[in-house]
């Protein structure tokens, strides 16, 4: 064990008796001291991206081409007008746009774009993207000392009546970034029971029996909505303001984005009235984002939360939300995982945001390598993908 290492160790150990943000903060720096030396540099500024060709990217050339010329053949099935909306997620309370762009794709590697492919600027919607996003917001949360640990009951510091009940005041911020909260109530004109196929289209839900929270993973935007509107209340301004300023501007991300809430999403905080986002656009709204962008949030993501050299999230939220972290072992906070093995020919430690539709960013850091592909058919298809782009790396 390094210098690094075992300093690392004593500050998880002393995390209990200093306090979490110290502990973040310092973990952010030495974890940067151990990982550095394998990152590469390039962030690119704003408004501009350097490329490199295949080659000097560490490619076989033809070998690339094909692989992307295959992920072009396998665009979804979501028609182009959202026609089908409603029938699948139900009732919609926000609003969705009238068309999207077609399949489009970008490939970086050390930071560098190696490849794109369609319009990789369409502003569309990123449906449970936007999850990985509001995990990132956590932890930014957790790093400025707002939330003394994610493990603490949300109910310590939201005071809205939401957390009252003796089952939900159990509730603990890790639970909702797990997917485990089992959070019960109604929020913006939508259960948590998801019953009723008028509201909720092909996820229309039968009862079942509620468990204990942090002991039953479940996949409910309800739930996760109601995460979003307890960060609003600790930030007290709109997330995707805090977003914007705190996350993508630094990072150089265009100003074309947009984190849309619902029509009927609007709270009282301190007596302006502020609309609380969800965590996709299963209803409608949601993280509107064109590839680019969501290629600089990968790319941070991949330099373990570092911007030119300005850690915008720490290191140590990075690495705990993009590991397993509750009861579905492919899933960290609010980030989908590799751990058994669900792309088979990429490294376990590789990680995605994923949304319907479908639209993904992918992130392998062994390889250095971000890819954001949008609009392509789910099941096993990514997975080919991947395996595609990793056998014509000529430098793995």
């Amino acid at each position: 064990m390094n210098h690094a290492q075992h300093f690392i160790s004593v500050f998880k150990n002393a995390r209990a008796r200093i306090g979490a943000p110290f502990i973040l903060a310092a973990l952010s720096l030495l974890s940067g001291c151990v990982t550095a030396p394998s990152r590469a540099a390039y962030c690119p500024p704003k408004g501009t991206w350097e490329r490199k060709s295949p080659a000097e990217a560490g490619f076989d050339a033809t070998q690339l081409a094909q692989a992307i010329a295959w992920a072009q053949t396998q665009p979804t099935d979501w028609p182009t007008d959202f026609s089908t909306q409603t029938e699948i997620f139900g009732k919609q309370l926000g609003p969705v746009p009238k068309t999207r762009a077609a399949m489009n794709g970008i490939i970086l590697r050390h930071g560098y774009m190696v490849a794109e492919f369609g319009d990789v600027e369409a502003v569309d919607p990123s449906y449970s993207m936007a999850k990985s996003y509001l995990s990132t917001i956590l932890g930014l949360t957790i790093d400025r000392g707002m939330i003394g640990d994610v493990q603490d009951e949300v109910g310590l510091l939201v005071k809205d009546g939401g957390y009252n009940s003796p089952h939900n005041s159990k509730v603990t911020w890790k639970h909702h970034a797990t997917q485990s909260s089992e959070w019960q109530g109604e929020l913006f004109g939508k259960s948590t029971t998801f019953i009723g196929k008028e509201e909720y289209g092909h996820a229309a839900a039968k009862p079942r029996d509620i468990h204990e929270p942090g002991t039953f993973y479940e996949y409910n935007d309800v739930r996760m909505n109601r995460l979003a509107l307890s960060l609003l209340r600790l930030w007290q301004r709109p997330l995707p303001d805090v977003l914007k300023t705190e996350i993508m501007d630094p990072i150089g991300a265009s100003n074309t984005w947009r984190y849309i809430p619902y029509d009927n999403a609007f709270v009282d905080v301190n007596g302006t009235m502020m609309g609380s986002v969800s965590g996709g656009t299963r209803w409608g709204g949601g993280l509107w984002m064109d590839s680019l962008d969501h290629a600089r949030f990968g790319l941070l993501i991949s330099r373990d939360g570092n911007w030119n050299g300005k850690q915008i999230i720490s290191s140590a939220w990075i690495e705990q939300a993009t590991r397993p972290q509750g009861m579905n072992p492919e899933y960290g906070y609010l980030w989908w995982l590799n751990t058994t093995g669900r792309w088979p020919a990429a490294p376990k430690t590789c990680f995605s945001a994923q949304g319907a539709g479908d639209n993904s960013i992918w992130i392998d850091r062994e390889h250095d390598l971000v890819v954001v592909w949008r609009w392509h058919k789910g099941a096993e298809v990514p997975a080919e993908f991947y395996k595609r782009i990793l056998q014509a790396l000529t430098d793995a």
